[in-house]
């Protein structure tokens, strides 16, 4: 292709976009005009400047990964106020930039707030990333900024946006933890933010979890992918993962309402850097299909111990995976899924003999290619309280993406109560009916296990076109149950 033409192709944001249903291009956190197509094709997002916002041209473009004019990542997903977080970082043609730190939450309605701008830094060209059997990886980039992250600072989910002088764009997630208790615990699935990271969307090099390019561009499948992915990298295209906004639509009701939150990232979850004691729930607000073996067991001995579990999406704990340094001993740098590929034990958690259900009360059924309504079951029972929401009832679109249902052969977990709180018919690619299913399961411990079953309710909660007043009312329910040990 020319080097002048960028071709909105076989991209990973496209070949993925039928399990995200809500496309609102890389950003959908701020409101106003959340998307604008800048002069290349690419979508620009949201804050780009007040011009763009009420939909007017001009101003900030969104980097590619053809060209290059400015990505980065950082040196750690996690990192805690009073630590420092390294940028790596890379300009083309090389010129000065500067980064803007953003936090996402209600912020009256804006979504997120700057926090803070680095003084105007020098930009270089660095190296090529390098590849080893599908692996991409920039280990190698020289460090381009050090943000020592102020005691002062909040905690929670943040973006680095970086901006060329000459007026081009990406972006950098990162999260500010630490080990205060508070009443619910939120975890971004950056593990499989990186498995669904398709960097350098060129046409050549790139490689996911899902997808790679042969020598003509065209875009190979999961039989062709990569087996190991590295988290130093940046994200494709603007530099946010793809069902980022997910975990921000939740964030932002969730602040909006004042619920007392903690953050942490899924490696945070891995590493044994959360204490589960500390928190009356643990939220996984967003897509959340890779897991490792200490993540399970740390989010089992929660349950056991008390602490309530909310799955807000489907499709959870797929995947088994596991996490090894880097080439110069960082640990938990590199990401490993063999898939159904090689020698060795499987790597599907059912095929293992440990299903997703036993944990959830559901598990994983299937892509959803068309939305389709949320039937409510059991509406006597406290989650649809003052939802308004009868039996039977369709809540439309709350089904969307991909779904989970109640497997009959599949062991339950131990439990006091369970109950199926929606039970909701929808056509499959065949064309066939299949079910979507939410379940909630009280454990012996007393601890709230609930799953959405649906990639759609966090949307539903704070994403605009897809609010649904009634799901608002039942994760306040939920939450409320949860935070007052109810």
């Amino acid at each position: 292709m020319g080097a002048e033409q960028i071709r909105r192709w076989e991209s990973g944001a496209l070949a993925h976009a039928v399990t995200d249903p809500f496309g609102q291009g890389p950003l959908p956190w701020l409101r106003g005009s959340e998307q604008y197509f800048g002069d290349t094709g690419q979508v620009v997002p949201w804050y780009a400047d007040p011009t763009l916002a009420r939909g007017g041209h001009g101003g900030p473009r969104s980097a590619d990964d053809v060209h290059r004019q400015i990505k980065g990542f950082a040196s750690t997903g996690a990192v805690a106020p009073g630590e420092a977080i390294d940028f790596h970082i890379t300009v083309d043609p090389p010129q000065q930039f500067s980064v803007d730190i953003y936090r996402i939450g209600h912020y009256a309605g804006d979504g997120a707030s700057k926090i803070t701008t680095s003084p105007r830094l020098p930009g270089i060209v660095q190296p090529a990333p390098l590849t080893a059997d599908r692996t991409v990886s920039c280990h190698h980039w020289w460090l381009s900024w050090r943000l020592q992250v102020p005691s002062y600072w909040s905690i929670g989910a943040y973006v680095a946006v970086l901006t060329t002088l000459d007026g081009y764009r990406s972006h950098i997630p990162f999260t500010v933890r630490d080990s205060h208790p508070a009443d619910l615990l939120l975890l971004l699935p950056d593990i499989t933010w990186q498995a669904y990271n398709l960097y350098p969307e060129d046409g050549r090099t790139g490689a996911s979890l899902y997808h790679a390019w042969d020598e003509d561009g065209r875009l190979l499948g999961e039989e062709d992918a990569a087996t190991t992915v590295s988290f130093d990298r940046p994200y494709a295209g603007a530099g946010l993962p793809l069902h980022v906004g997910h975990a921000y639509d939740f964030i932002r009701w969730a602040e909006r309402y004042g619920y007392d939150l903690a953050y942490a990232d899924a490696r945070d979850l891995h590493a044994g850097r959360v204490d589960p004691t500390r928190y009356r729930g643990l939220v996984f607000p967003g897509h959340d299909e890779y897991w490792s073996v200490p993540m399970r067991r740390t989010v089992e001995l929660a349950r056991d111990q008390g602490t309530s579990l909310v799955f807000l999406s489907a499709n959870t704990m797929y995947w088994q995976v596991e996490l090894s340094p880097s080439p110069s001993g960082v640990p938990d740098r590199l990401l490993t899924c063999r898939k159904r590929r090689g020698p060795g034990k499987p790597a599907l958690w059912r095929e293992i003999d440990r299903p997703e259900q036993q944990l959830l009360g559901i598990q994983y059924a299937g892509r959803v290619p068309e939305p389709h309504p949320m039937v409510v079951r059991n509406a006597d029972h406290w989650l649809w309280d003052a939802t308004g929401a009868g039996e039977g009832d369709e809540l439309p679109g709350l089904v969307a993406g991909e779904a989970d249902r109640y497997f009959p052969r599949t062991a339950l977990p131990e439990h006091r109560r369970r109950i199926l709180l929606a039970h909701s018919p929808y056509r499959d690619s065949e064309d066939v009916t299949r079910h979507q299913e939410t379940s909630l399961y009280r454990a012996p411990s007393g601890a709230l296990v609930f799953a959405s079953g649906t990639f759609a309710w966090s949307p539903a909660l704070d994403r605009p076109g897809h609010v649904d007043l009634r799901i608002q009312r039942a994760t306040a329910n939920l939450l409320d149950r949860i935070c007052k040990r109810d």
